[in-house]
């Protein structure tokens, strides 16, 4: 694999911004345009329907509410352990190799209070509680369980069982568009109609493999270290050497290496970048260990804390927040009066998909 040419911020901006769909908006089907970002954050469940606002044509609510009904997309805990909204093919392939990451990651909140105890004890016994295909709530499968397990809190063997150990969904109507509703978990395997797909018996990884690839396509150009910083997976330097040769290479400015596929879209950085809205915790930002690319340094921390960021020439500029039919927006720096022009439009027209239509109204601070 031959290293290639230096990318600055605005290359990288620019990349990721066409493979988030932030750079022009997609005429996708809402599975195609889950699977091609891959995966949306969603722990604050109404949240992807802005990301899809802001990345497809035409969006309707509806067909996000119909997807997570009809079983086409699913709500369940992956990527770093948080709640993300995927296709049901990818929750089936991807499930597994999260498996262990899940565990640790668990098991490290709450360590002491699982000492002596046997996990895959645990396990089983919250799969065959759940095996009837009922959804239930973290506190009624941790009140089921604890009266064999009375050591954890129950909130921590609720979390334990279907936060890591056992595969499940969150089902509708949690995620259904303007819906309010508490998280009940079911079986992966009753929601799907089939197990997730197990590792390879060889030690191959081809799970591995493929979310090196589909990590790339949604987020590439990026190092292994943004990799590890999306799916929060120790274990796959061993994927990433085994697609290398299919791969092409660039550095960054501080002589990281970059790995990339041959064919994914690098537009030119003098691109014109459109505003737009991100919802919280957007994977366009959080997806990556640096992320200079698209937030400064000084801004890190609004993501990771919730808030909602405009872009502005493809960078984090400002922050957003809706209430009563209104967008308030809280400039980061000093706007120009054509980019607050442009942050007022865009925002009209966010007001009016959140207010369904009722209101076009928008405060630049």
């Amino acid at each position: 694999m031959k290293t290639r040419t230096v990318l600055g911020a605005r290359a990288l901006n620019r990349a990721t911004l066409a493979r988030q769909l932030l750079l022009d908006r997609a005429d996708l089907p809402v599975g195609d345009a889950v699977a091609h970002v891959g995966g949306l954050q969603a722990q604050e469940p109404q949240e992807p329907f802005t990301g899809l606002w802001s990345r497809l044509r035409g969006f309707d609510p509806a067909s996000l509410s119909e997807a997570l009904t009809g079983r086409r997309v699913v709500r369940v805990h992956l990527m770093r352990r948080t709640v993300h909204l995927v296709t049901a093919g990818d929750a089936l392939a991807w499930r597994a190799r999260h498996g262990a990451m899940l565990r640790q990651r668990t098991l490290g909140a709450y360590r002491s209070e699982f000492a002596g105890v046997d996990l895959d004890e645990l396990a089983a016994a919250g799969r065959a509680l759940l095996a009837d295909g009922a959804p239930r709530t973290l506190a009624e499968v941790a009140a089921a369980l604890s009266g064999r397990w009375p050591g954890p809190s129950r909130r921590a063997l609720g979390e334990m069982v279907v936060s890591a150990l056992v595969p499940v969904v969150q089902a509708p109507p949690r995620g259904v568009w303007r819906v309010t509703a508490g998280v009940r978990n079911v079986l992966l395997s009753s929601w799907l109609g089939r197990e997730p797909d197990p590792p390879a018996p060889d030690g191959s990884d081809p799970a591995g493999r493929a979310l090196v690839r589909r990590y790339l396509a949604a987020f590439g150009p990026a190092a292994t270290a943004d990799l590890r910083a999306w799916c929060g997976l120790a274990g796959l330097p061993g994927a990433v050497a085994a697609v290398r040769e299919e791969l092409v290479s660039f550095r960054d400015q501080r002589g990281r290496e970059l790995l990339d596929l041959p064919g994914a879209p690098r537009p030119d950085p003098d691109t014109p970048a459109p505003v737009r809205f991100l919802p919280a915790f957007d994977n366009a930002i959080l997806g990556y260990h640096d992320r200079s690319r698209i937030v400064d340094d000084a801004d890190r921390g609004l993501s990771v804390a919730g808030h909602r960021a405009v872009l502005v020439d493809g960078r984090v500029a400002a922050t957003w927040e809706a209430e009563a039919g209104t967008v308030t927006v809280s400039p980061l720096r000093t706007l120009s009066r054509g980019e607050r022009d442009a942050v007022a439009a865009e925002g009209e027209e966010l007001a009016a998909f959140l207010s369904e239509g009722a209101s076009r109204r928008v405060r630049i601070g």
